[in-house]
């Protein structure tokens, strides 16, 4: 039998706490929903903007919302917790959120240890090196690795991923010759891989002054990812290299096109004279 899942009042709108989705879920309106990644870490809970009108975080022209406080997920549903995160009601007693979400042992390994985070790109192993603004490849003194302000142009928002063009030999972040390219590139191969911040969150934070542990709860804690190689037909160069053969094509009928009026001229003044 499945259980009832526990509920949170918020000003007089009781909603459910679904840790599985991690989100609050109106009791009475199931499709109007509070999703963990909109509310912020406090010390003992989390917080977010809350509009009374909507019951949900406020738009961008709403005066009525206020500031809710609620408590941490392990507070408002240890079973589900427990559940989630395979341990009993026992184990998790005086333990937060960041306890259950962050792998402890990865946790004291970047922290405590100073492991970097490392990234297997085609093969070979980098490090996420945020210090020095980039992935440092591993046994590869001579290459300078992927450096993160190289590739801003090829940074997506939205998937909060990296697509670029990958020298494998190297182990170099390397750029065709876009202007020239007419075919498909035989010494380089794309790869994607998540935005520095989701590498290494901690070195992010320490980066830019946050709170070492800002941040984890919401995507976890990982030391070791592995970048995917794309397709170049799923890249932009397809159509690149299409435009580069209309274009050379474009110029070389062009350039040819004066020659062809200068033969019909010819070929019309001898048709006149053997008239």
């Amino acid at each position: 039998m499945e259980r009832e899942l526990p509920t949170v009042n918020i000003e007089g709108t009781d909603f459910v706490v679904d840790v599985n989705n991690l989100e609050l879920r109106e009791k009475s309106n199931q499709k109007n929903t509070i999703a963990f990644d909109e509310m912020r870490k406090t010390v003992d809970g989390y917080t977010f903007e809350y509009s009374l009108k909507n019951k949900n975080l406020p738009g961008l022209f709403d005066n009525e919302s206020i500031t809710v406080k609620i408590a941490e997920f392990v507070i408002l549903d240890p079973t589900g917790m427990a559940k989630k995160y395979n341990h009993t009601i026992d184990d998790i007693s005086g333990k937060t959120d960041i306890d259950l979400m962050i792998d402890p042992q990865a946790y004291d390994m970047r922290v405590n240890k100073g492991m970097l985070p490392s990234i297997d790109i085609a093969g070979h192993t980098f490090y996420v090196d945020i210090r020095m603004d980039k992935l440092r490849p591993k046994d590869d003194f001579l290459s300078n690795g992927i450096v993160f302000s190289d590739v801003e142009s090829y940074y997506d928002e939205d998937k909060r991923t990296y697509t670029i063009p990958y020298n494998p030999k190297t182990h170099e972040f390397q750029e065709p010759d876009y202007l020239n390219l007419k075919e498909l590139p035989k010494d380089l191969i794309a790869v994607e891989f998540p935005s520095e911040r989701l590498l290494d969150r901690i070195g992010w934070n320490r980066k830019y002054g946050f709170d070492i542990t800002h941040g984890l709860v919401h995507n976890g804690l990982k030391l070791q990812f592995t970048a995917r190689e794309v397709p170049w037909k799923e890249t932009f160069l397809v159509d690149l290299i299409k435009s580069n053969l209309r274009i050379e094509k474009s110029q070389r009928e062009s350039s040819e096109k004066p020659l062809s009026q200068q033969t019909q001229q010819e070929e019309s003044k001898r048709r006149g004279r053997k008239m």
